[in-house]
């Protein structure tokens, strides 16, 4: 058996090399040991320099999978990179050019998105100001600097925005201006912050309506505010404003806007707005003040211009509520209390304590002091301020009538017709000598044969306002107490009695009788040109028709019961003759007033349907001038049976029922 050799054992010593390290790094430590203490470790941290990264981060959120796994995206390198330029990772070229893009942003906008993001910024200030404006006050200041806007849309807009937020800001009562005592006066922290929102409220909103007068004052149609439609917009804002808050402060500068546009000679959409919207004022105003105003405002208006206005702006005093709600005058020696109920008996009192008897003490006390605090106009005052509005206007419609101004004679007469029960009795003889001449001044139908169209057309607006001038005279005497003392005022009306019996034949063959200045008429084919209007448009200044005005005329002569005999049966038997030429609606509506006729004065005249009981020898003359001296009883109504033949039904049975009348009379 052999034995295994044994391994050789060799020692390992170390190198002198690895031993002089290890007394290096001995030394070292040592070295560190002592030292270290003095180091300050993160200071020489935060003065290493940082090193550059290659790779670009992403900052993109993780993701859940559909498995549930939360998984981070990987962007490529390219999208990355994209994403680093557009957002100006760090280098200075990318902050420049960002810088600019910025500056250079408001002037790259198109108009189309400046105007919207004007619109939804406007719509965001308004809503603020919609739900508490006391605390968003700045936002009148914002919508004032886009109202100063260079764009015309963008301005438009501001301007219906400022409309809109101050119809729902603007209070229910006028703000007084703060007097000099105000800064000392003591006042609680709630009411010195509701002063100042009402000063701020008004400050801006003269602002607002400074802006208004500015926009709407175009001197030519070629100016940039009419050529872009900014006037028609701020013309629009001032007659709603003014219809919205007419007892807001500024009434009177909302106003005249609307009444220069009115003093124009050019008669557009605006024209008719603001007409339209002055008349709404006046139908509409139960305090007088707006309507004092406007009238005022209109009068120093039509005296500037010379009295050149259009006739439909005299016609807006027509609208005006002029004591009609106030008929029945109070007493003059005592003061008229609201009815109170009178005390109860004993036994249907309620019984109340000491306590609930304060409390309804109190409450009662509180009603009375908001009664007296809501700024209702009295039965007085409203009384004075129509009879100041009812004296400018009498003023204005004198002083036409004493200029003599053509296009506008029409529209003083009517106004004159119906204020005719408010006007003093101390003015009848003057205005009736003034009636008297334009009657007199106008053509006589009888003398004008042979005349022109046009002339004939002139003729026709005569005859309408020598009708109306008759209709005013009469008009004078209903609704007041002069009938006792007509004699002592030498109130004479025979002249206008004469005049309408005379003017009776014109009115029953005028072709226009049925027609009022707003009726639609052709054109005349035989006329020298025919794409021209009629003219007998152009004058038409009442609304009612001559028809209703020769009707309402007949009635204040025929219908009193001092009316002489003679007299009634000249008009009857002359309307009978009438009736054959005039139109149906008209002969029907005089056969009904023969009827009312005939019920008052049926005996004095049943002698014209009768032969038998003729009084007068001779004949009838139609056309004599002299309403007594035509000699009706001389002649029968035998019109009666050639209108029983009348192709209306209507007229035939307006005949019979002046027959009925007559014949139950005997």
């Amino acid at each position: 058996m052999t034995i295994a050799r044994a391994a050789k054992r060799r020692r390992i010593s170390p190198a002198e090399s690895l031993q002089e390290g290890s007394s290096d790094e001995f030394s070292a430590r040592n070295d560190y040991s002592v030292h270290s203490t003095g180091w300050n470790l993160e200071q020489d941290y935060e003065q290493r320099l940082r090193k550059q990264t290659k790779g670009a981060e992403s900052t993109r959120l993780p993701i859940k999978t559909a498995e549930g796994r939360i998984e981070r995206v990987i962007v490529p390198q390219d999208e990355l990179e994209e994403e680093e330029s557009f957002l100006g990772s760090g280098s200075e070229n990318e902050s420049d050019l960002k810088e600019s893009m910025i500056e250079e942003q408001p002037a790259e906008l198109p108009i189309r998105q400046q105007v919207i993001d004007a619109k939804e910024e406007m719509a965001r200030i308004g809503t603020l100001l919609g739900e508490d404006p006391e605390e968003h006050i700045g936002g009148f200041r914002k919508l004032a600097d886009f109202a100063a806007s260079s764009n015309p849309t963008i301005k438009k807009l501001a301007l219906a925005t400022k409309l809109a937020v101050y119809k729902d800001v603007i209070p229910g009562y006028r703000i007084r201006p703060l007097g000099e005592a105000a800064d000392t006066e003591k006042i609680s922290k709630d009411v010195r912050r509701l002063r100042s929102f009402e000063q701020a409220l008004v400050s801006n909103y003269q602002d607002y309506v400074k802006e208004l007068a500015r926009c709407a004052r175009t001197n030519s149609n070629n100016s940039p505010e009419a050529t872009t439609g900014i006037s028609t917009v701020a013309i629009s804002c001032a007659s709603t404003l003014l219809l919205a808050v007419p007892h807001f402060n500024f009434r009177s500068e909302l106003i005249k806007i609307l009444v220069d546009k009115l003093g124009s000679k050019n008669r557009d959409t605006d024209f008719t707005r603001c007409l339209e919207t002055v008349e709404k004022l006046f139908r509409d105003d139960e305090d007088g003040n707006p309507s004092l105003d406007g009238v005022s405002q209109l009068t120093k208006m039509i005296k500037a211009r010379d009295y050149r206005i259009d006739e439909s702006v005299l016609n807006t005093f027509l609208h005006l509520r002029l004591l009609s709600e106030l008929s029945s005058r109070g007493s003059q020696n005592r003061t008229d209390k609201p009815a109170e109920d009178g005390k109860k008996l004993k036994s249907k009192r309620e019984f109340r304590t000491k306590k609930q008897r304060k409390l309804l003490k109190e409450r009662k006390a509180v009603e009375k002091e908001f009664k007296e605090a809501d700024a209702i106009v009295s039965h007085e005052e409203r009384e004075r301020l129509q009879s100041e509005t009812l004296k400018v206007v009498f003023i204005t419609y004198f002083r036409i009538l004493k200029a003599r101004i053509p296009s506008l004679t029409g529209a003083v007469l009517e106004g004159l017709a119906k204020y005719a029960h408010l006007i003093n009795q101390d003015f009848f003889g003057d205005l009736l000598e003034a009636l008297k001449d334009l009657v007199t001044n106008s053509t006589d139908p009888f003398e004008a044969e042979d005349e022109t169209p046009a002339q004939s057309s002139s003729s026709q607006n005569h005859l309408r306002c020598s009708l109306l001038c008759t209709t005013t005279a009469f008009a004078l005497l209903e609704g007041q107490d002069v009938a006792r003392s007509a004699t002592s005022l030498h109130l004479d009306l025979t002249f206008f009695t004469a005049h309408l019996y005379k003017s009776l034949h014109s009115y029953a063959l005028n072709p226009d009788i049925e027609l009022s200045s707003k009726s639609l008429r052709l054109p005349d084919p035989h006329s020298p040109s025919p794409t021209a209007p009629p003219p007998t448009t152009s004058n038409k200044i009442n609304l009612k028709t001559p028809s209703v005005l020769l009707l309402r005329a007949l009635s204040s002569i025929l219908l009193p019961r001092t009316m002489p005999p003679l007299r009634v049966a000249t008009f009857v038997k002359q309307l009978y003759i009438c009736s054959l030429h005039l139109p149906e609606k008209s002969a029907q509506a005089v056969l009904g007033l023969l009827t009312q006729v005939m019920k008052v004065h049926g005996r004095k005249v049943a002698g014209l349907w009768d032969t038998e009981e003729r009084k007068g020898d001779g004949v009838f003359d139609a056309l004599r001038g002299d309403v007594e001296g035509s000699n009706p009883f001389a002649s029968t109504v035998w019109e009666g049976e050639l209108l029983r033949c009348h192709y209306v039904p209507a007229v035939k049975d307006a005949v019979k029922a002046v027959e009925r009348v007559v014949g139950g009379l005997k």
